[in-house]
C-alpha cells in the first residue's frame, strides 16, 4: 500500500493524472458516443487520420505549453493562466471558459438522453441522471474527482478496446477497401490535406478547455522534464481513443445508418450492427455514462475554482458549501435546458463557433506569448 501511495503521489502524479484529467474532461459528449469523431475526421473517410494526426500532436504541444507556463509562474488556475499569455484581455476567456463549459454538459446530458431513449426510458430522465451525479461529485471536492477520472480512463481504455477489437473482427473487411480506393464519399465535397488538417485544429480549439480543467493537478510538477513528458502522455491519451474510434468507424464508411451526418450516437449503432448483446450494450452504457460525468465534473470544478481563486485575491473565504451548491446548480439548469437542442446541432454549430474564439484567446497567445516566455525563462 506504501508503494502505491509512493508512486501515485510521485511519477502518476507528475508525469500521468494531468494527462488523465484532460482527457476524462475531454472524452465525453460527442466523443464519448462518436459523433465528434465523424464530424472532425471520420467523415473524410481514407483520409481522415490526417484530422487525427493534427489532434494529437496539437493537444501535446499546447498541454506542454500550458503546463511548463504554469510551472515556471506557478499559476494553477485558468484566470491567472491566461493573465500571463493575454493580460488585460483575459475576461474575454471567462466568457469562452463558461460557454463551452455549459455547452459541454449540454451535450452530455443531451447524449445520456438519447442513450436513455433506446433503452425504452425517458430522454429528460438521462439528462437528469447526469447533472445529478456531477454536482454530487463537485461536492466531494478534487481528491475524489482525481480518484474518479483515474478510474474511469482504466474503464474506457478497457471498453473502447474491445469494442474496436470486436468491430474489425465482424467488419474489418471494409477497412481495406476504403483506403485501397481513397473512399471520402461521406463528405460532400473534395477532401484536402489542408481541410483535414484545418479541422484538426479546429477540434483541438474547442477542446483546449480541457486543459484548464486540469491544473489543479499541476502543483506538484517541479521540473521542465515533467511538464515535457506530462504533456506527451496527454496528446496520447487523447488521441488514442479518437483513432480506436476512427478505425471503427471505416469499419462502416458508406453505410449512413451508422456512420453517417444524421447518426447521434455512432458507436451504439456500431454495437448493433455486430449484434452485441445485453452485456455489450450495457457495458457501453457504462462507459459512456462514466465519461459523460468525469466531463461534466470537471467543466463544474473549473467554474467554481474560478470563483474561488477570485475571492482569495480579494482577501475573502473560499466559496461556503451552500454557494458552491448555487453555482452548480445553475450551471447544470442552463446546460440541462441548453441539452433540448441535441447533440449533433450543439457539436456541428455550437462548438465550431466558440473554436475560433479558443483560436484567437488561447491558442495563439499559448503558441506565441507562452512560448516567448518559456523561452526567456529556459534555466528556470
Amino acid at each position: 500500500m506504501k508503494n502505491f501511495k509512493h508512486f501515485y503521489e510521485g511519477t502518476y502524479a507528475k508525469y500521468i493524472l494531468p494527462g488523465v484529467l484532460l482527457q476524462s474532461v475531454l472524452i465525453g459528449g460527442g466523443y464519448a458516443t462518436g459523433r465528434e469523431i465523424y464530424s472532425y475526421g471520420a467523415k473524410f473517410g481514407a483520409l481522415g487520420w490526417i484530422s487525427g494526426l493534427t489532434i494529437g500532436i496539437g493537444f501535446a504541444l499546447f498541454a506542454f505549453l500550458t503546463f511548463e507556463i504554469c510551472r515556471i509562474y506557478k499559476v494553477y488556475d485558468y484566470k491567472n493562466y491566461i493573465k500571463k499569455v493575454i493580460g488585460p484581455l483575459w475576461p474575454v476567456m471567462d466568457i469562452l471558459t463558461v460557454l463551452i463549459a455549459i455547452l459541454l454538459i449540454a451535450v452530455m446530458a443531451a447524449a445520456t438522453g438519447s442513450i436513455f431513449e433506446q433503452a425504452g426510458l425517458p430522454n429528460i430522465l438521462g439528462s437528469v441522471v447526469i447533472v445529478l451525479i456531477c454536482g454530487l461529485l463537485n461536492f466531494k471536492g478534487s481528491k475524489v474527482i482525481e480518484k474518479f477520472e483515474s478510474i474511469g480512463t482504466i474503464l474506457l481504455y478497457g471498453g473502447y478496446i474491445l469494442f474496436t477489437v470486436l468491430v474489425l473482427i465482424n467488419k474489418g473487411s471494409n477497412i481495406s477497401h476504403v483506403f485501397s480506393t481513397m473512399d471520402t464519399s461521406s463528405y460532400d465535397g473534395s477532401v484536402t490535406v489542408p481541410l483535414c488538417i484545418g479541422t484538426g485544429i479546429l477540434y483541438v480549439a474547442y477542446n483546449i478547455n480541457a486543459i484548464p480543467m486540469g491544473m489543479f493537478s499541476l502543483t506538484r510538477q517541479t521540473k521542465r522534464k515533467e511538464t515535457f513528458i506530462s504533456g506527451i502522455i496527454a496528446g496520447l491519451l487523447m488521441v488514442i481513443p479518437w483513432f480506436l474510434s476512427y478505425f471503427a468507424m471505416m469499419c462502416f464508411y458508406g453505410d449512413p445508418s451508422i456512420v453517417g451526418a444524421d447518426v447521434t450516437t455512432p458507436w451504439m449503432e456500431m454495437i448493433l450492427a455486430i449484434n452485441g448483446g445485453p452485456v455489450l450494450i450495457t457495458l457501453f452504457s457504462i462507459v459512456m455514462g462514466w465519461t459523460l460525468v468525469e466531463t461534466a465534473t470537471g467543466c463544474i470544478h473549473m467554474i467554481i475554482d474560478r470563483f474561488d481563486v477570485a475571492l482569495v485575491e480579494k482577501g475573502s473565504e473560499k466559496l461556503s458549501d451552500r454557494k458552491r451548491g448555487i453555482i452548480t446548480v445553475i450551471t447544470l439548469i442552463a446546460a440541462l435546458i441548453l441539452s433540448r437542442i441535441g447533440v449533433v446541432t450543439l457539436i456541428e454549430k455550437g462548438y465550431s463557433l466558440l473554436s475560433y474564439g479558443f483560436i484567437l484567446f488561447y491558442l495563439l497567445p499559448t503558441l506565441l506569448i507562452g512560448g516567448y516566455k518559456i523561452i526567456k525563462n529556459w534555466k528556470v
